[in-house]
């Protein structure tokens, strides 16, 4: 998300002490408290200036007339955005963190999951939400098409857990086309099989949508449609298990936090963790369109979270991996007035330490 403003180095100075002051304090801030706490080198005339500019341009506000100012969700935007580096020493910390409390002989996945979202917990203060590995990570062992009749082929698949699943798919046919000899469609078929299993065979799930059939041999080229729908088909159904489960900890915690002494709001959100989590998986998994290119953390800041019972609550995620392929993702959610660099660094170190394990 980029800002119009641009701001002078005094302004994010001013920008970066308030948030910092406000994140401590949970109160609103006024000149004189920065004044005091940060080595800012100027007088409190040119601080309350430069706070006034800022809440012109929307990144702080007063909650009351006569208090102090607040960081907005543009405020802390730009505070993640541009005003502090990564915490790269606290990243270390969390990793050794991890590598001491989850490593041992017992591995179970469950278990150090969930041993991983009550120390981000206890750590931060918020609430984690550690997905379990999604199914599409099954590699597919074997598929075969059948046909049923001169209309219709029986595609199955088996995969790696020797599971096998079954759906019926119409053959492709040009208008005005006669029908095929029922022999030589079965020979085609058995081609098409074979190169099928040539191509797929040992591939995850996930890897299907991203396969380029636009240069077949020859002799497939009539097929490239009719593999595409072979694609999809297996995609839809290697993907319709169960849905992936949330693991959740540390909502005693958050709630101790003042943002979160409404009951209202907190029985919103703990009926969206507990009973709506097929709305938040799509948050935890997909990019979000304020972060910077490139960064490895999503992060969704108040308003920007598009459910209704986090809009005033950060939420931060980042995927973890099996290999090279995303499985699972790594969460946490508290409020806007949160403690960003050390949120950001636990996240990214739990997602690595779990991503190395799973591909160890």
């Amino acid at each position: 998300m980029s800002f119009p403003v641009q701001l002078t180095n005094r302004q994010q100075q001013v920008l970066w002490a308030t948030v910092r002051h406000y994140i401590a304090t949970a109160e609103p801030v006024g000149s004189e408290a920065l004044v005091k706490e940060y080595n800012l080198s100027v007088s409190s005339a040119t601080i309350r200036n430069a706070m006034g500019v800022l809440e012109k341009v929307g990144l702080l506000y007063q909650p009351h007339t006569s208090a102090g100012r607040v960081p907005s969700d543009s405020g802390y935007r730009i505070y993640v955005d541009q005003l502090i580096p990564p915490s790269n020493q606290f990243m270390q910390q969390a990793e050794q963190l991890l590598s001491d409390r989850l490593s041992g002989e017992d591995w179970n996945l469950e278990l150090m999951l969930r041993r991983a979202a009550q120390i981000l917990a206890t750590v931060t203060g918020y609430v984690a939400l550690i997905t379990m590995p999604q199914t599409y990570t099954t590699r597919l062992h074997h598929v075969q098409l059948v046909p049923v009749d001169l209309q219709r082929v029986m595609l199955i698949c088996v995969t790696d857990s020797y599971e096998t699943q079954s759906t019926l798919i119409d053959l492709p046919r040009s208008e005005g086309e006669a029908e095929p000899d029922a022999e030589l469609l079965e020979q085609e078929l058995q081609l098409l099989s074979n190169f099928l299993n040539s191509h797929l065979r040992g591939k995850a799930i996930a890897e299907l949508p991203t396969i380029d059939w636009s240069e077949l041999d020859r002799d497939f080229q009539r097929y490239g449609d009719f593999l595409k729908t072979i694609l999809t088909e297996l995609t839809r159904r290697s993907q319709a298990p169960a849905p992936t489960q949330i693991l959740i900890s540390g909502l005693s915690e958050v709630m101790r936090q003042p943002e979160f002494s409404e009951v209202q709001q907190v029985q919103t959100i703990v009926h969206l963790l507990e009973d709506e989590q097929d709305q938040l998986l799509p948050l935890i998994f997909e990019p979000s369109p304020f972060d910077q290119p490139g960064r490895r953390v999503t992060i969704r800041i108040g308003a920007e979270n598009p459910l209704e019972p986090i809009r005033t609550c950060t939420l931060i995620s980042s995927t973890y991996r099996k290999g090279d392929i995303p499985v699972g993702s790594v969460g946490m959610l508290g409020p806007t007035r949160m403690m960003y660099e050390n949120a950001i660094a636990l996240v990214e170190a739990t997602a690595d330490y779990l991503s190395d394990t799973l591909s160890q």
